[in-house]
């Protein structure tokens, strides 16, 4: 992995949550290139035709898209032998703890709740891309899963 820079991938299909993840990431210390993709048919297209050099570091994945949810797009990654090592943020409004809990078992790196607020969004994509880091992105106990700011 590149710890120079990042290339950072979001998948959400809200234009607004996206724009505000932009700008959050421009403002934080953290050298990164950010694509973005709007829904679970666009990410798994993306993720199968980039080539090595493009591929993403990380994936921030909403969960509620259209077409093809966060939840099956989390299945599919990790089902595929060329995929399942992508580190993979889940980054939803929703704080249900069963769908967290499945989160967890079937994968997903860390999970962060998307704050309202643009410098706690600023906060926790530096928390997140820094622990995932020192972390190797390996997914953490279950107790250090979900990430505030």
């Amino acid at each position: 992995m590149n710890t120079e820079r990042y290339n950072l991938l979001l998948a959400d299909d809200d234009d607004d949550d996206c724009l505000f993840f932009k700008e959050a990431l421009d403002e934080t210390s953290i050298n990164a290139a950010l694509s973005i993709v709007h829904d679970g048919v666009q990410l798994m297209d993306y993720l199968k035709t980039n080539s090595s050099n493009n591929f993403p570091d990380v994936l921030f994945l909403d969960l509620n898209m259209p077409r093809k949810n966060g939840i099956e797009c989390l299945a599919e990654i990790k089902a595929d032998e060329k995929l399942k090592n992508l580190p993979v943020i889940i980054f939803s409004t929703s704080l249900d703890s069963e769908i967290v809990n499945n989160l967890y078992k079937n994968g997903a790196s860390y999970y962060i709740r998307k704050p309202g607020d643009f410098s706690k969004l600023k906060k926790v994509i530096e928390i997140a891309l820094t622990t995932a880091s020192e972390n190797n992105f390996r997914q953490p106990e279950r107790a250090h899963f979900i990430l505030q700011p």
